[in-house]
C-alpha cells in the first residue's frame, strides 16, 4: 500500500505539473474519483507496476464541440486505450433513458474516433479483482502485442505473445500445444523467461503448474 500511495501521489503530480490546458488542471487538482483510485490500486498496479503511458482525466471534444474526459486514457505511442470506471448507482439503477443515450453516444462516438474502450463496473473491482486484472492484461497486450524484445529467441517471443492474448495464466501442456514442441521443452522456455522477470509463476510451489507475464 505504501508504495503505491507514493507512486500514485508522484503520477498524479505530474500530470498536473506537465497539464497546460486549464480546465483538465483544475480537474486533477480536486483528485480523482473513489472508483478510480481503487481500480489503479487493487486492479491496475498490482498486476502492471507502474502508470507509464495512463492519463487520469484525460480531456476529449464530442461531436457537439464540448469537452468530455475519460477516467484513464492509456496512450503507448499514441495508441488510443479507454478505461471507465462504471459505478452501479449512476450507470445502472439510477439511469435514466436521457443519461443511458448519452453514454451510448459518447461511446460510440469515441469508438469512432478510433479509442478502444475498457468498461469497468465498479462492483467488479470489489468482488472478482483476479478476472479485472486478467482483463487490463489483455487490455495491454492489445497495444503491445507487437513489442517483444528483439535478444528473445523466436520460441520465446511467441510464448510472451500468447501470454498476452488469453485472459488467464497458461499452463506448459497447453503451450506446448501452442508452439508445437515437447513438454520439457516448454519448461526450459518458461524457466528461462522467469528468470530474465518476464513471467511470474502464479500457481505451484514444488512444481510450477501455471505461469503470467508479470
Amino acid at each position: 500500500m505504501g508504495q503505491f500511495k507514493e507512486r500514485y501521489e508522484q503520477w498524479l503530480q505530474q500530470n498536473m505539473d506537465e497539464e497546460k490546458n486549464h480546465r483538465r488542471r483544475e480537474i486533477l487538482q480536486k483528485g480523482l474519483g473513489h472508483g478510480t483510485v481503487e481500480f489503479l490500486r487493487t486492479i491496475w498496479f498490482p498486476v502492471v507496476g507502474h502508470f507509464d503511458h495512463l492519463y487520469p482525466e484525460w480531456e476529449v471534444r464530442d461531436f457537439k464541440n464540448g469537452y468530455r474526459y475519460l477516467d484513464l486514457a492509456y496512450m503507448p505511442g499514441g495508441a488510443k486505450g479507454g478505461i471507465e470506471i462504471q459505478g452501479y448507482g449512476p450507470h445502472a439503477r439510477d439511469l435514466d433513458v436521457r443519461r443511458f443515450k448519452d453514454l451510448c453516444t459518447r461511446h460510440c462516438l469515441l469508438a469512432l474516433d478510433g479509442w478502444m474502450f475498457l468498461p469497468v463496473a465498479y462492483p467488479s473491482i470489489t468482488d472478482e479483482p483476479k478476472e479485472c486484472q486478467q482483463l487490463v492484461l489483455a487490455f495491454i497486450g492489445k497495444f503491445i502485442a507487437t513489442d517483444v524484445a528483439s535478444s528473445l529467441t523466436w520460441l520465446e517471443a511467441e510464448t510472451v505473445r500468447f501470454a498476452r492474448r488469453v485472459l488467464r495464466p497458461l499452463t506448459p501442456l497447453e503451450l506446448a500445444a501452442h508452439l508445437k514442441v515437447s513438454d520439457r521443452h516448454v519448461r526450459r522456455i518458461l524457466h528461462r523467461l522467469v528468470d530474465q522477470q518476464i513471467l511470474r509463476v502464479a500457481s505451484g510451489q514444488d512444481r510450477f503448474r501455471t505461469y503470467m507475464l508479470r
